[in-house]
């Protein structure tokens, strides 16, 4: 499981800093997704090129989870660092980050879910791919018709 690191010495001067593994094609799927949702209030870098300017986050947690850094030096590692991105944008109105911080429960299974999803990266890529396409810029419906054609060959079968 990753570490929860709270806050760093390093902040960022400007906007906060979304990090993420830049050799995972399914952390840069989302990222790109992020991207159009977020633009430019946050910025976005690898642990690769990032790592060294946090020399108190360790370069493991760095592998294990994204991290958002804010320029006050608080860190969001892991599935709150992707829901406090979503609140530096003006399309996304539910605020996840809210429940992770509020619910025990939600934030259980955010943080037990991102971890299988972090440990099985090259699956989850794969089924993002199958499930939305794959270009992150132009989302298709693919798992809605997986649904419906289920849904329709039961009917067929049980009819």
């Amino acid at each position: 499981m990753f570490q929860k690191i709270k806050k760093t010495s390093f902040p960022p001067e400007n906007k906060p800093i979304l990090i993420w593994d830049g050799t995972c094609g399914f952390c840069k799927y989302w990222v790109t997704r992020w991207k159009l949702k977020i633009k430019d209030a946050i910025a976005y870098k690898t642990y690769q090129e990032a790592h060294k300017t946090f020399p108190d986050i360790p370069l493991k947690e760095f592998k294990k989870a994204s991290r958002l850094i804010e320029p006050d030096g608080s860190v969001y590692s892991g599935p709150d660092s992707a829901y406090r991105c979503y609140t530096y944008s003006d399309s996304f109105k539910i605020n996840m980050h809210k429940w992770y911080i509020n619910s025990r429960s939600f934030q259980y299974l955010s943080d037990h879910g991102y971890n299988i999803i972090a440990k099985n990266r090259s699956l989850m890529f794969k089924l993002t791919k199958l499930l939305f396409g794959s270009d992150p810029t132009h989302f298709k419906p693919y798992w809605l018709y997986y649904i419906l054609t289920i849904i329709l060959l039961v009917f067929i079968i049980f009819q």
